[in-house]
Parts: structure tokens; C-alpha cells; sequence
């Protein structure tokens, strides 16, 4: 599973032209999972994302979490994180988890987040959206299940 978390003042998602999720400070997350993934990673993943602390405290520095800052999450399924594009030019996806279960994996990540994050907006799984955010730092931070066990 990955998570490629962005630091945003703001962020949006759209489908056919309406705003289905937007957020304002907080995270934007592209979800990616992987056919070998389960809650094991989910849940590992959530507790690293809701505990990275890259948000500036009084001085400066990257030493506030999510929860800290009153931080929004918005959640993006995105399987082309799954891309192998190892041979020619046109990328696979074998190494993604089929549609059904990946998107029950999805909510069940949303539900975690909501036990801990109060606003937690999503995009609609399998459409075809339009994310528009303003990265802050630019911040951005891939975290790998696989990396983590």
C-alpha cells in the first residue's frame, strides 16, 4: 500500500464539473493499493500518516501533527500509483488489487481516518476526477507499507 501525502492550505475534488470533497489546511492523500494488501497495511499506514508530525510549530520547525494543527484530510483512490512501467511504454496495473476489494480497503481507510481526524472528505472511487490543491512547502511525503514492515 502507498500513501503520497501533500501538505495543503487547500484542496478539492470534482467530479463532471461538482465539488464532491474539498478541505482546507490539512492533507491531500493518494491511495494506492496493492493486490497483496490488507488492514494490516491500512492500519498501518493510517496510524504513520495521522502521526507525521510535518506541519511548523512557533518556531519553525516540522514538529506538529495533523490532529495538532486542526488538520482536514482529503482521500484520493488512485491505483495508477501501481503503474509498472518496466516494460515498454504503456504502463500495467497487474501489481494493483482488483477494483471490488480495493475499494472496500478504501472505506474501510476513510472509517479509520474518521476516528481520529474530524473532517475527512474523499473523492468517489473509480471516476474520473479533477484534484486541484495548493501544495504548502511544496510538502510532499510517499509513504510504502512495504518500506514499514
Amino acid at each position: 500500500m502507498k500513501f503520497v501525502i501533500q501538505r495543503v492550505s487547500r484542496a478539492s475534488v470534482s467530479v463532471d464539473g461538482a465539488v464532491i470533497g474539498k478541505i482546507n489546511k490539512g492533507f491531500l492523500v493518494l491511495i494506492g493499493i496493492g493486490a497483496e494488501d490488507g488492514k494490516k497495511e491500512a492500519d498501518l499506514l493510517v496510524r504513520k500518516m495521522c502521526g507525521l508530525r510535518i506541519f511548523e510549530d512557533q518556531d519553525g520547525k516540522t514538529n506538529l501533527a495533523l490532529k495538532d494543527v486542526d488538520g482536514e484530510l482529503l482521500l484520493i483512490s488512485q491505483f495508477t500509483l501501481y503503474a509498472n512501467c518496466k516494460k515498454g511504454n504503456r504502463p500495467s496495473f497487474i501489481e494493483a488489487k482488483n477494483p471490488e476489494e480495493a475499494n472496500a480497503l478504501y472505506e474501510y481507510i476513510i472509517a479509520e481516518c474518521k476516528k481520529q481526524i474530524p473532517v475527512v472528505e474523499t473523492g468517489s472511487f473509480g471516476a474520473d476526477m479533477k484534484v486541484e490543491l495548493l501544495n504548502d512547502g511544496p510538502f510532499t511525503v510517499i509513504v510504502d507499507s512495504k518500506e514499514l514492515m
